[in-house]
């Protein structure tokens, strides 16, 4: 499934191609024999900017990184391990996640403050810290630039395949790279992110600026996608910027609006791929409603669409049974007139308003027959306009969390 993925992954140096990166993920223990830890190094202090979980039962290392966000200036790597969230280890999984820092800190040469600590994994249990200390060790004297795969594999739980996207482009004629990887599979609804996902970038932008783009562009990427509904304990999106390329990007400016259309473009990919790899999914759904009376209506709306599981399990069984849709649509709480809704399916209209349908059933079937599924939503009600991604539901996926922790 979606396996071309990862021969992408190989073609591009993710997280290191903005100069003046290092990265490495090593196995140190947490899994039986998957990598495990990943660590991203700055050669230079990097400006940072974050985005953290909003659910109120957050983990140890979200609460670690939005005190250093908070207080610190200059930052310098991120620390992720994957098999266990610390999550729910009350105190002991403070200082652990706090210690961490610490001891890459020790390891690398710098300051604790300017470390990031990040986890994913089963929920409730206790680093085994004696693992974790040994593989910061070791991955700190590995990190390179060549490393950016083992990264990206480190960081994953569930998820089939890496992500990891580049994109280099030019400003006053110097090349400039913002690279990202990204894990996710399960447990995917955006009120934030929804997942891991490490951004790094050679130009140097001030930190409240640097936050400014990075909220814009999770707001319509990462904070768009929906696999199953539900928002985990450790979602964060951390992204650094060192300054290596010499270029500067300003607010206000052009270089300012190229790099932030180019940040959008890496993380809408990356979040793609992401509800690509969605436990059990064959589908990767593309929901635009038009027409809505505003762009915050036509995003509930999407949004709500993507969410049902009728409509998901639909699209999986190949049942082109537009009345789940407008159903989920009529439940959002938007304001629109039933009677001139229409859905198209991959460019095929099947049903305009009045509630005419166009084809046979069988017919209409045939639209869902793709592994990717375009439902363009017209409501006729006003000029709002919002996409969402998500995934269809599979059986599979009842079986991957009903065994998650066996």
């Amino acid at each position: 499934m979606f396996q071309e993925k990862l021969i992408e992954s190989k073609v591009n140096k993710g997280i290191t191609t903005p100069k003046g990166f290092k990265s490495v993920g090593i196995h140190c223990g947490i899994k039986k024999s998957k990598k495990d830890l990943a660590l991203i190094v700055s050669d230079f202090p990097a400006t940072a900017a974050g985005v953290f979980t909003l659910n109120k039962v957050q983990a140890a290392p979200v609460l670690v990184c939005k005190e250093n966000l908070t207080n610190g200036d200059t930052f310098r790597a991120i620390v992720c391990n994957s098999g266990n969230a610390n999550a729910c280890t009350g105190e002991k999984g403070y200082q652990d996640a706090a210690n961490i820092a610490k001891e890459a800190a020790n390891a690398l040469g710098i300051n604790a403050e300017e470390v990031f600590v990040s986890s994913t994994g089963v929920i409730g249990e206790k680093l085994p810290m004696d693992k974790v200390i040994a593989g910061i060790k070791k991955a700190a004297k590995e990190t390179s630039e060549n490393e950016f795969l083992s990264a990206a594999e480190a960081i994953m739980t569930t998820d089939t395949f890496v992500k990891s996207r580049q994109t280099s482009f030019m400003l006053n004629g110097i090349e400039v790279s913002i690279g990202g990887i990204a894990k996710g599979s399960g447990m995917i609804h955006p009120n934030m992110a929804t997942m891991l996902g490490f951004i790094t970038t050679d130009a140097s932008i001030e930190k409240q600026t640097l936050q400014k783009l990075l909220s814009s562009a999770n707001k319509k990427t990462f904070n768009r996608i929906v696999v199953d509904g539900d928002t985990s304990t450790n979602d964060m999106v951390i992204m650094l910027a060192n300054g290596a390329s010499g270029i500067r990007i300003e607010d206000g400016t052009k270089e300012y609006n190229l790099f932030e259309e180019e940040l959008f473009g890496l993380l809408k990919n990356l979040s793609m791929d992401i509800v690509k790899d969605g436990e059990g999914a064959t589908k990767l759904i593309e929901i635009t409603v038009d027409g809505a009376l505003t762009d915050a209506d036509a995003e509930k709306a999407a949004r709500t669409v993507a969410l049902s599981p009728l409509v998901k399990t639909a699209i999986y069984g190949e049942d082109a049974n537009w009345g789940r849709i407008l159903a989920a649509v009529g439940y959002s709480g938007i304001e629109f007139n039933p009677d001139k809704f229409e859905i198209t399916i991959n460019e095929v209209k099947i049903l305009k308003q009045n509630y005419f349908v166009t084809l046979p059933n069988a017919i209409a079937n045939q639209t869902l027959k793709a592994e990717k599924i375009n439902l363009l939503l017209e409501l006729h009600f006003g000029e709002g306009k919002a996409t969402c991604w998500t995934c269809d539901f599979s059986e599979e996926y009842v079986k991957i969390n009903g065994s998650y922790r066996t």
